[in-house]
């Protein structure tokens, strides 16, 4: 795989550990697709309700948002493998509960909105050291943008193909068989780190309280406008925009008629889009105005949800369920990369944790409200609605994306593990 390397668009793969790392990631993240899809089913079928499903995803995300910040103090106190392996072994737990659940017929609502809640505070604390580990696993610090665009075109192609296979096996073996197959594929995750070439961990020694963490990361996200306004945008996007996936078990059965496979294949069509839009920032060259790609994805994600939304043919509105994938995906990968290349190194593991503050805080909100919204005026308005308000945000911005001398567009400033250990 190291040939890829030598083409732009994989150039990532220069690195041996970032082979590792992705391959490790593809299955699980396959797993985890089908686990998601499988859970809003579970849910619909019990409460056949928008709020419901709603109120599932705000048990899964808030919790993330109430614990992503110390999950980004945990990324730079500790070492990241280690906490990496601890959130690999608690998903496992978790979703072979999810399956017992499911086979012994106990899907009572609270059940399944209790282990979504405890799987929020895992993923609080595994996605920041996740993150933040691109920095230790890529030789080049100028390949951090395109691993990871690759990593969440991996992500996009497991979000095609996972919601598709779990309609098939919802309607031929249940839930709990997804559920079993996402507590195989985390396995993927720890096969992986053990195989990576790791660097001696050396702990660093601090003083302060956690506390002051806290406090230190908001001061500095506050005082660094050029990754404050990223995270802004992305918050009010997250609670606004993208909860649009709350109703589309709606659009499955009634607009479009259709069942577990209908729904399936929206999602993946929505990430036919989001790979496509991947791809496309992985083979963007270093450089690259970052910013203004989020500007018109931000754009094209609301004019893909404005047509989804008033079209009853399904073929043509899976176009632009596509259009919607990719500008949903391009614009948060964006925030990522501009997050992750242009924070202090020290202060990188608390900057994630407060944009995944921003996306976990916000969109379980969101979804709860889009899911009562749903219920008053219907699913098609409300995502008519969300279109027109992703284009009036965009706009909103449109002087800090589009202008070029604003921001640096140069190479990601990132130092590698020698650096960090002088800043140590």
């Amino acid at each position: 795989m190291k040939k890829l390397g030598e083409i732009n668009l994989f150039r990532a793969f220069r690195s041996r550990n970032f082979i590792y790392y992705l391959t490790g990631r593809a299955v699980s993240q396959f797993g985890t697709w089908m686990q998601r899809t499988a859970v809003i089913w579970v849910m619909y079928t019990i409460t056949h309700s928008p709020f419901w499903i709603g109120v599932t995803i705000f048990a899964e995300q808030f919790p993330s948002f109430l614990f992503s910040f110390w999950g980004g103090v945990a990324a730079d106190r500790y070492d990241r493998f280690k906490v990496i392996q601890i959130t690999q072994a608690t998903s496992i737990v978790q979703a072979v509960l999810l399956a017992v659940l499911v086979l012994t017929g106990h899907t009572a609502i609270w059940a399944i909105l209790a282990l979504s809640v405890v799987l929020g505070i895992i993923n609080a604390f595994d996605i920041p050291a996740r993150q933040s580990l691109f920095n230790e696993i890529i030789a080049d610090p100028a390949d951090l943008a395109n691993a990871l665009s690759l990593s969440t075109a991996t992500a996009s192609l497991a979000q095609l193909l996972g919601p598709a296979l779990s309609g098939i096996i919802l309607a031929a073996w249940g839930a709990a068989t997804c559920f079993f197959i996402n507590a195989a594929s985390f396995v993927g995750v720890m096969i992986s780190l053990m195989l990576m070439d790791r660097p001696a961990y050396h702990p660093k020694e601090t003083r302060k309280k956690v506390t002051r963490d806290f406090v230190d990361g908001f001061s500095y996200i506050w005082k660094t406008p050029s990754v404050g306004l990223i995270i802004l945008m992305l918050a009010i996007i997250s609670l606004l925009v993208l909860p649009y996936n709350t109703v589309l078990p709606v659009f499955a059965k009634v607009i479009f008629k259709g069942d577990a496979k209908t729904f399936g294949y929206i999602n993946s069509c929505i990430s036919v889009g989001a790979v496509v839009g991947t791809i496309f920032l992985a083979s963007r060259k270093p450089g690259t105005h970052m910013r203004r790609i989020l500007f018109y994805s931000t754009i094209a994600m609301g004019i893909g949800m404005i047509f989804f939304s008033e079209l009853k043919n399904f073929p043509v509105a899976m176009f632009f369920a596509a259009l919607t994938g990719f500008g949903s995906i391009a614009q948060f990968t964006v925030c990522n990369i501009v997050v992750q290349s242009e924070s202090a190194p020290e202060m990188r593991g608390r900057a994630i944790g407060i944009l995944l503050m921003a996306i976990f805080g916000m969109m379980p909100l969101g979804s709860v409200i889009v899911g009562t919204v749903s219920e008053r005026i219907g699913a098609p308005a409300t995502v008519l609605a969300e279109g027109v308000l992703a284009i009036i945000i965009a706009l909103a911005f449109t002087k800090y994306l589009t202008n070029r001398t604003a921001v640096s567009t140069t190479e990601p400033k990132i130092v590698v593990e020698e650096d960090l250990q002088k800043l140590d």
